[in-house]
C-alpha cells in the first residue's frame, strides 16, 4: 500500500523539485537533468522514488526527439491531460484569470519572479515553487488536489511516462478525502466549466487553444 503523507517533510522540497524537472520539456538540457533527477530520486523514500526511477529509466533509453514528440502529443494536444491546474477547476472562464492572478501574487510575496515563457499554474512550476517554499507550495498542491488526480488518471490511461512522476507527486500528498473524490468524480464527469469569456485582464496566460502551449520550455 502506498504511504500517504499529510504534512510537509525534510525530503519534500526535493522530491518536488526533482518532479518539476521531469515535468518540464524535454529540451536540449534534459539529458543532464535527467542524471540529477536519477541521484536524487534514489535517496527518496521508496513510494516517491519508484516511480521517478521509472520515468527516468524509461527517459534514459528513449531518443530525446522521440520524448519531445511524446511530450507534446501528450500534454499539447490532449485537453484531458492538460498540465495547467487551474484549468481543471475554472475550465476558460473568469475564475481561471483570477486563480492565475493569485498564483502570482503568492509567488510575488514569496520573492518568485516567473520568466515570459512560464505561466504559475503549470504544474511544473508550481512543483518549483513549493520547493523553495514547502508549506505554501504543500498548500497549493492540496488545494489543487482533484485537478492532479484527474491529469494523474488520464496519463495512466493514455500509458504516458509521465504518469509514474504523477504517481510520484501523489505520494507526496495526503489521501484523497471525500470531498476531493467527489471533486474528481463530478470533473470526470462533467469536464471544466466552458465559460469563455472574462480574461482579456489577465492577457498574459495562454489556453490550449494557443500554439505554444505544453509549459516551460
Amino acid at each position: 500500500m502506498r504511504r500517504k503523507t499529510t504534512r510537509t517533510q525534510p525530503w519534500h522540497p526535493h522530491a518536488w523539485q526533482v518532479q518539476s524537472l521531469l515535468l518540464a520539456y524535454p529540451d536540449e538540457r534534459f539529458e543532464q537533468r535527467l542524471a540529477l533527477a536519477a541521484r536524487v530520486a534514489a535517496t527518496l523514500p521508496e513510494p516517491v522514488a519508484h516511480p521517478l526511477l521509472r520515468f527516468t529509466a524509461h527517459a534514459g533509453r528513449t531518443a530525446g526527439a522521440d520524448l519531445a514528440t511524446a511530450y507534446v502529443a501528450t500534454f499539447d494536444h490532449r485537453k484531458r491531460c492538460c498540465p495547467y491546474l487551474t484549468y481543471y477547476a475554472h475550465g476558460d472562464t473568469r475564475k481561471r484569470g483570477l486563480a492565475l492572478l493569485r498564483l502570482k501574487q503568492t509567488y510575488a510575496a514569496a520573492g518568485r519572479r516567473l520568466t515570459d515563457d512560464e505561466l504559475p499554474d503549470h504544474l511544473a512550476v508550481v512543483l518549483e515553487f513549493a520547493a523553495t517554499d514547502p508549506a505554501a507550495g504543500h498548500r497549493l498542491l492540496t488545494e489543487h488536489r482533484a485537478g492532479l488526480e484527474l491529469l494523474r488518471l488520464a496519463l495512466t490511461d493514455d500509458a504516458a511516462p509521465w504518469s509514474h512522476v504523477l504517481d510520484s507527486v501523489s505520494a507526496t500528498l495526503p489521501a484523497l478525502a471525500g470531498d476531493d473524490r467527489e471533486a474528481v468524480l463530478r470533473l470526470a464527469a462533467q469536464g471544466p466549466p466552458e465559460e469563455q469569456v472574462g480574461l482579456d485582464p489577465y492577457a498574459s496566460p495562454v489556453f490550449l487553444s494557443d500554439p505554444v502551449v505544453g509549459g516551460p520550455r
